[in-house]
C-alpha cells in the first residue's frame, strides 16, 4: 500500500504487471520487477534474492549501485544535470583523454553518443564521409545496433528483413575466415566493423589472426577497420578493448554499455587525422555532464580491478568446463539449443539470472563478482544444464 498523508485513504500499489500489458509496447518479454542491486547481485519486488550473470547485458560493469558511482552522479545532479554542448561540459574533455589512453589510439578524438547503437551510426557516418566511399562490410552473426544505419551491418535476417531497404549497402563475410574476407573486399567498401567477440552471436572470440588479418587486408584496401567494442569494452574481456589481446589498432573504436556502469553513454574513438568536421554530426545530450560523471567514476573503480579479470573469467570457465564454454575475461557462452529457454528459467528459478540468446547461455555478470558468487552461480547452471538438457 501507498503511504498517505494522516486522515487520507491509503491508495493499493498500482498493478505494473497490468500497466506495463496495456500502455507499454510489447517488445520485451520479462516476469520479474527488480528494485534492488548490490555488487552482483538483485532483488526483485517480492524479496527474492539472484546472482546477476546478465548485467543488464553487460552494461553494469562496477556491479549494481556502486557506491562511487552514485555518489559521483548525485554530486553532479545537485550542480548541474544538462545544458547542451554549446557550452563546455564537466567532466567531458577529461573522460575524453581517458578514453583516447585506454584505446591506445595516441592523437585520437571522441565523438559521444547515447547508447550503442549510436556510437554505431557515428562510426558508420564518420568513415563513409571521410572515406567517399557509399558499401560496408560485416560478418554473418554479428550485431551492430537496431536503428536503421547500424541494422544494415547487423547480420540476423529476422530483425533486418522487416526494414528493408536499409540505408546503407552492406555485405557479410564468415567471421573468422579471411578468405572470405578477402574475396568481398575492394575499393568501394568504406569500412569492415567487426567485433573482437560475437556477444548477440553466442560469445564467439575471433580466432587468432583473424584482427590482424583484418587489420592487414583493410590496409590494403584503403578501408577503414571498425572494432565494435560496445560489449566487450571496459575490461569485459580482460583488457580495456578486446582487440587489445590481438596488439592491432583500429580507425575506429564503438563503445558504450560498460562505459558508465548502467548510465545511458555510448563513445567512439577515432585514430589521429580522422574526425567529424563542424555540421557532420551532433547530439542533444551527447556527453551529458551526469554521463561524464558516471564514466570517469566506472573508469576509476576498473583501473583497480582490471589485472583480476582474467582469473575470475577462468574460474568460471573452469567451472563449467564440462560444456565447452567459450569465454574471453568475464564473458561466457554455452550452447544449449532449442532449450535455451528452459535452462534460463531454471536458473531463474533457483536464483541465478543468465540470458539466453540464438541458442546459447551467455554469461556477463558484473566485473565486480565475487569468487564465492562465481562459485554459487556456477554450481546452478551446472545443475540446470544437467536436469533440462542432459
Amino acid at each position: 500500500m501507498k503511504r498517505s498523508p494522516a486522515g487520507t485513504r491509503m491508495q493499493p500499489e498500482p498493478d505494473y504487471r497490468q500497466l506495463d500489458a496495456e500502455y507499454v509496447m510489447r517488445v520485451f518479454s520479462r516476469d520479474l520487477m527488480m528494485v534492488r542491486g548490490e555488487g552482483a547481485r538483485l532483488w526483485d519486488d517480492r524479496g527474492n534474492e539472484y546472482i546477476d550473470c546478465v548485467a543488464g547485458i553487460a552494461v553494469c560493469s562496477t556491479g549494481h549501485a556502486h557506491p562511487r558511482v552514485a555518489a559521483a552522479i548525485g554530486e553532479q545532479a545537485q550542480n548541474l544535470i544538462h545544458v547542451s554542448n554549446h557550452y563546455y561540459i564537466p567532466g567531458q574533455a577529461e573522460l575524453a583523454r581517458r578514453l583516447v589512453g585506454i584505446t591506445g589510439m595516441e592523437g585520437g578524438r571522441v565523438f559521444f553518443s547515447n547508447s550503442g547503437t549510436e556510437a554505431t551510426e557515428a562510426a558508420l557516418k564518420l568513415a563513409r564521409v571521410r572515406s567517399g566511399r557509399t558499401r560496408f562490410l560485416a560478418f554473418t552473426n554479428g550485431f551492430h545496433g537496431r536503428t536503421c544505419g547500424a541494422l544494415s551491418t547487423t547480420f540476423k535476417p529476422s530483425i533486418r528483413t522487416p526494414f528493408l531497404p536499409l540505408p546503407y549497402e552492406c555485405s557479410f563475410a564468415d567471421y573468422g575466415d579471411l578468405e572470405s574476407v578477402d574475396e568481398m573486399l575492394d575499393g568501394s567498401v568504406a569500412a569492415v566493423i567487426v567485433e573482437s567477440v560475437q556477444g548477440e552471436g553466442g560469445v564467439v572470440p575471433a580466432p587468432a589472426g583473424f584482427l590482424s588479418g583484418l587489420r592487414r587486408l583493410c590496409d590494403d584496401a584503403g578501408s577503414l577497420l571498425i572494432l565494435d567494442e560496445v560489449q566487450t569494452g571496459f575490461g569485459r574481456t580482460g583488457r580495456w578493448f578486446g582487440y587489445q589481446h590481438d596488439e592491432i589498432t583500429p580507425d575506429i573504436v564503438t563503445m558504450a554499455k560498460g562505459i558508465g556502469s548502467g548510465f545511458p553513454m555510448g563513445a567512439i574513438v577515432a585514430r589521429e587525422g580522422l574526425e567529424f568536421r563542424p555540421g557532420e554530426h551532433g547530439g542533444t545530450y551527447v556527453g551529458g555532464p551526469l554521463a561524464c560523471a558516471a564514466g570517469n567514476a566506472t573508469i576509476d573503480i576498473i583501473e583497480e580491478i582490471l589485472p583480476d579479470i582474467r582469473r575470475k573469467g577462468d574460474l568460471f570457465a573452469e567451472a563449467l568446463s564440462a560444456y565447452n564454454p567459450r569465454h574471453a575475461g568475464l564473458m561466457l557462452g554455452i550452447t544449449v539449443g532449442e532449450r535455451c529457454g528452459d535452462v534460463q528459467r531454471r536458473c531463474q528459478e533457483n536464483g541465478v539470472l543468465v540470458n539466453c540468446t540464438n541458442g546459447h547461455i551467455r554469461i556477463v555478470p558484473p566485473l565486480v563478482i565475487t569468487d564465492e558468487e562465481i562459485e554459487k552461480a556456477a554450481e546452478v547452471i551446472d545443475e540446470a544444464l544437467c536436469s533440462v538438457v542432459l
